[in-house]
């Protein structure tokens, strides 16, 4: 895992530095693609997907319209429309530990971060999944399990999804074999 760099590194030692409490962020999206996964894709916010607790007001502090994302042009938003995995917290990564005094990150694993882009399935989506997949290596068996056990009953349109990963996972063999 990359170590945080400008401006991300500053807006995020800022926020720690304005938390009176410990709080862990799970993060999804390109921060998370760009730092963990080292695959450079410009993103102007931090998308978390839970933080822990709940109840702090992080938009005041962080969010897009926050005087932190006034001055460094970058800003902390929860993204309710990302479906993980059931377990997926269990296979969470901590990001730059011990860098923070309250603040913990923490991103999941390339499957579970593919999964999570699978309904939306953007073109965004889709390239940050081919490109974790092709630099990772990653099994496909893996990731169609993974959905089948822990995903694919939490769907809204499930049949949609299942076509949309078998898919996913013919492109990223074909990609693979290049």
């Amino acid at each position: 895992m990359s170590e945080l760099s400008s401006p991300w590194r500053e807006f995020l030692a800022e926020l720690d530095a304005a938390l009176t409490e410990p709080v862990s962020l799970h993060f999804v999206g390109g921060f998370v693609v760009s730092l963990c996964y080292g695959l450079l894709r410009p993103t102007g916010d931090i998308d978390y997907y839970t933080a822990i607790p709940a109840t702090l007001d992080l938009e005041g502090l962080a969010g897009r319209d926050s005087p932190l994302a006034r001055k460094h042009k970058i800003y902390l938003q929860r993204v309710a429309v990302n479906n993980l995995p059931e377990e997926y917290e269990t296979r969470l990564r901590e990001m730059s530990p011990k860098q923070f005094k309250n603040l913990r990150l923490f991103a999941p694993d390339p499957y579970d971060l593919s999964l999570s882009k699978l309904e939306r399935n953007s073109g965004k989506d889709r390239d940050d999944a081919a490109n974790v997949f092709k630099k990772l290596g990653s099994a496909p068996e893996v990731l169609g399990e993974r959905y089948q056990k822990e995903l694919h009953l939490h769907l809204a349109i499930p049949t949609r999804e299942d076509l949309t990963l078998k898919l996913w996972i013919e492109m990223f063999e074909a990609e693979a074999r290049e």
